[in-house]
């Protein structure tokens, strides 16, 4: 079906008359003209649209109504939608990856804060294990947050927040820890890795080589809860990245800053690179944390 003559349609069905139509319109158009869409439409169709009742008064036929019906939600938003894109302000669903402990330490202020501001913008939250700048440049994903090794020439970023490496051992059972932890003590406990991030794996490794430590790898997890849910259950000891100040604060946990080597990440929101920035990320980078 042309646009057109659905426009005209909508115009003689909204102000029941061509007469009212034809002024009615956002641009100039004689009566004749709304009259022949009208008429065009309905030989397209096959079918009669209006029924007239009065001199200059037209009402839908029981088949025009299911069109208007269809068609009357799409012009009454046009105004509203012309405004939003010519004052940047568009509205929809921003789609955002995260890591899970960001998902829960830096993300709900953010999002309350673009809530306040936006309410128009849904947020759809995707927690993810790694990185992935592909689920960027297939458009799957609008911003995604997280630690970047490397920052590729057709990615962009904004820092909004750091994590610092701590040592998480269990304060109960055969491996419990107290007092100040050490990696060289820990030598003989049980070490928990990551499994799917090879970047943070090859940084805990670093970091115990450092330290001259050959720790026995037993278990393995795609992320940092899933770690210390594991180290919360007694099975050994692990080093994570973590946001807080105050550190990973889990019941059966006792954790510690490392100090040597001095761990320190930057947190980026992440978008791709194009033509110009989107509305949405825009809106979303204008309330966004900074470091």
């Amino acid at each position: 079906m042309n646009l057109q003559r659905l426009e005209g349609f909508y115009w003689v069905a909204k102000t029941q008359g061509y007469a009212r139509a034809a002024r009615a319109f956002p641009y100039p158009i004689t009566q004749p003209g709304v009259h022949q869409q009208v008429r065009r439409l309905e030989e397209e169709l096959n079918v009669k649209l209006f029924e007239r009742v009065g001199k200059d008064r037209v009402v839908l036929t029981p088949r025009g109504q299911v069109l208007f019906d269809a068609v009357v939600g799409f012009f009454e938003q046009l105004p509203v939608i012309e405004a939003r894109v010519r004052g940047g302000v568009v509205g929809g669903t921003l789609k955002m990856h995260a890591a899970g402990h960001l998902l829960r330490h830096l993300v709900p202020e953010w999002l309350r804060r673009l809530q306040l501001k936006r309410p128009d913008i849904t947020v759809a939250l995707t927690d993810v294990q790694t990185a992935d700048l592909s689920l960027l440049r297939s458009g799957e994903t609008d911003v995604l947050i997280d630690w970047l090794p490397e920052i590729p020439p057709d990615i962009a970023t904004r820092e909004i927040g750091r994590t610092e490496g701590w040592i998480v051992a269990p304060s109960h059972g055969p491996f419990a820890q107290k007092g100040k932890l050490t990696l060289s003590a820990l030598a003989a406990v049980p070490f928990i890795a990551y499994h799917s991030d090879r970047t943070l794996k090859g940084l805990q490794l670093e970091a115990l080589r450092q330290h001259d430590v050959r720790a026995r790898e037993a278990f393995a997890a795609d992320s940092s809860d899933t770690i210390l849910g594991f180290v919360a259950a007694g099975l050994g000891f692990s080093l994570v990245p973590w946001l807080t100040a105050a550190g990973p604060k889990l019941a059966g946990v006792v954790a510690q800053k490392l100090e040597r080597p001095a761990a320190s990440f930057p947190i980026y929101a992440a978008w791709r690179k194009g033509s110009g920035l989107h509305p949405l990320v825009e809106a979303a980078l204008e309330v966004a944390p900074s470091r």
